[in-house]
């Protein structure tokens, strides 16, 4: 049985306030928690009331015929069996409902910024990407971190590819719309997660699965086991049935048999190792096979998730009519079961007169290598599936969480970006100071000014950061924005290597090589640079910088700098229609700093980096 939560109608109305969501949504779940936990107890006792009243009336009976004895028992054991597997359901449905409560407390968590103990996926950053460490996309208070709603291996992946990556204008345009999508399906958006927490599927897992569907089969269709398969259970049951009638004595009757056990069970030495390719895989095909019923029962809207809903729903054609036979899910839980009876060997009174009789290993794969058969060319694109409506997932439950966001419209002017209201989504917006940029056209080089701690750092990594979510399909914390599809590249971050015998320099001139390369190649680049050149004199500094910027002007760049160096500003006059200049202000007010972290045209004439040298005791005179 599958759970199944529904919105009630008083919930369409908070929709687009996610705490209010959150709260009443909280509340629902734990109201429908108690009532079956209840309902659930009242069964257990039913089945105590069942084994007693069971166990009276065989006593009271016990004169009576065996046939009606063996009929009171076989009732009394269904009405017993149905209790166990109505409880087991009930068990599972309430699990369901404890994780969707802890995601529910998680979200409100996280709306207060406090998201810090979540999975950091700091194995998922690629070592030397041309912006993943400048930004902080991965690690603690990450962008992943805060943004992740993925459970899966191939989930984080698919969502670290997103950000690491910009996808082509048509596929973000379709991200964007099963965005939309997804955060108005806030509880079904729950739901989907929590049945990927229950057992998250490791990478592993996965791989065991598509391996072993590549293998060949060793059984079916082969029709010598085909063959077998019908003979030999014939023949056991036949004997038994000649034995129970007298008809073959006891001496080759048990011959036989043994016989036949022996066959069977040197048969079931070269399938053993089938099944253990696979045993270990099933606790997560449970947590699998719910989530793609979960995507196979949505009612979504648009051409991107339709799409994927495809390829998890099984379709074949017959006589010109389009026939559903099979889901995915269906097709997972079927394996699941398969899978579940090679398990009977674990029980030797049942499993050895099943194998000797049935041949039961046989039996079990055949089914599996026929499953095998007629799912294979599907397998990885429903795994692949769930990886990527994973991902959807997490930018669906950002733009719920974040309804005062905004989808970019792209544009096809060659290094256009525009911005109102462009705040960084990792500061809390009760703190966060908003600011509107504006650059079009190629070269463009806007230099930024400032003093220390004026916001010139954070600012550069706001646009990196809502560029990276733009390119990805996301929303953007920003009122309006309007970019042209470019790749972020940042020289922001750097540091020495002692392991590759790199100093600070060199490292920084590795960037810069790359940006220059990317550049001179006319690939569509966004460049944030931030003090570039600190590791060597202030002389060389400024000649490197000065012949940079000329570099990236007459390849037709588009790039921020933010610098402390004054003379660069002067480079304005040189090229008046490529270079801006742009500065963050301080307030200096009894030796003491105040910041308004605003964007403002213009160079810096206020700096504070002495009355801060004074604070810690250097004597400046």
């Amino acid at each position: 049985m599958i759970p199944k939560i529904q919105i009630y109608p008083s919930f369409t109305a908070m929709l687009q306030d996610p705490n209010s969501f959150y709260s009443g949504f909280y509340q629902q779940l734990n109201k429908e928690k108690q009532a079956l936990t209840q309902k659930r107890n009242r069964i257990a006792i039913a089945r105590v009331i069942t084994i007693c009243l069971a166990a009276f009336l065989l006593y009271q009976f016990r004169s009576e015929s065996l046939l009606m004895l063996s009929l009171l028992f076989c009732v009394a054991l269904a009405i017993f069996l149905f209790l166990v597997k109505f409880s087991l359901q009930l068990t599972d449905r309430i699990n369901l409902l404890s994780e969707m409560i802890r995601l529910t407390n998680e979200e409100n968590r996280i709306a207060q910024h406090k998201f810090l103990h979540r999975f950091e996926g700091n194995e998922l950053a690629p070592p030397k990407h041309p912006y993943a460490g400048d930004l902080d996309l991965f690690g603690k208070a990450s962008l992943f971190q805060f943004l992740h709603r993925t459970t899966s291996e191939a989930g984080h992946q698919q969502l670290a590819q997103w950000l690491l990556e910009p996808a082509s204008t048509a596929t973000i345009l379709a991200r964007q719309e099963a965005t939309k999508n997804l955060a108005s399906l806030p509880a079904w958006s729950l739901q989907f997660e929590g049945y990927g927490h229950q057992q998250p599927i490791p990478n592993a897992t996965r791989n065991q699965v598509l391996n072993w569907s590549a293998t060949p089969s060793g059984y079916f269709p082969k029709t010598v086991w085909k063959l077998l398969r019908y003979a030999w259970p014939t023949l056991a049951i036949g004997l038994l049935v000649l034995h129970l009638f007298d008809q073959l004595p006891s001496a080759p009757f048990y011959g036989l048999i043994l016989l036949l056990m022996t066959i069977a069970f040197y048969i079931s030495k070269g399938i053993v190792p089938i099944y253990r390719k696979l045993d270990a895989v099933l606790p997560s095909l449970t947590s699998l096979s719910n989530s793609l019923h979960w995507v196979e029962t949505a009612k979504f809207e648009t051409d991107h998730l339709k799409t994927l809903q495809s390829t998890i729903l099984d379709f074949s054609g017959t006589k010109g009519h389009v026939v559903r036979t099979h889901s995915a899910s269906r097709a997972i839980k079927s394996l699941h079961q398969i899978l579940d009876r090679f398990d009977y060997r674990h029980n030797p009174l049942v499993y050895i007169p099943l194998n000797t009789l049935l041949l039961w290993d046989l039996q079990q794969v055949w089914a599996l290598e026929k499953w095998k058969h007629d799912h294979q060319s599907a397998l990885h694109a429903w795994f692949q599936s769930i990886a990527e409506l994973e991902a959807l997932n997490s930018l669906g439950r950002f733009s719920f969480n974040h309804p005062s966001y905004t989808f970019p419209l792209l544009s096809e002017i060659p290094g256009h970006w525009t911005a109102a209201a462009l705040g960084h989504p990792l500061i809390p917006a009760g703190k966060c100071v908003t600011n509107e940029f504006s650059t079009s056209g190629r070269p463009a080089i806007a230099l930024i000014t400032g003093s220390n701690m004026a916001g010139k750092s954070t600012f550069l990594r706001s646009i990196g950061v809502n560029q990276v979510l733009a390119m990805a399909g996301a929303p953007v914390f920003a009122s309006h924005l309007t970019t042209s599809n470019m790749r972020i590249m940042s020289s922001m971050r750097i540091a020495d290597n002692l392991e590759e015998n790199t100093s600070t320099f060199y490292a920084e001139l590795s960037k810069l090589k790359a940006i220059i390369d990317a550049v001179n190649a006319g690939e569509p680049v966004f460049l944030l640079l931030d003090e570039i050149l600190r590791g060597t004199n202030s002389q060389d500094r400024q000649t490197g910088s000065k012949a940079l910027i000329r570099q990236l002007v007459k390849q037709n760049a588009t790039a921020l700098l933010a610098t402390h160096d004054l003379a660069l500003t002067e480079l304005e006059k040189e090229y008046p229609n490529a270079l801006s200049n742009y500065h963050f202000d301080v307030s200096v007010a009894k030796e003491e700093l105040f910041f308004d972290y605003k964007l403002k045209t213009g160079i810096c004439t206020s700096m504070n980096a002495s009355i801060l040298m004074k604070k810690i005791g250097i004597e400046i005179t």
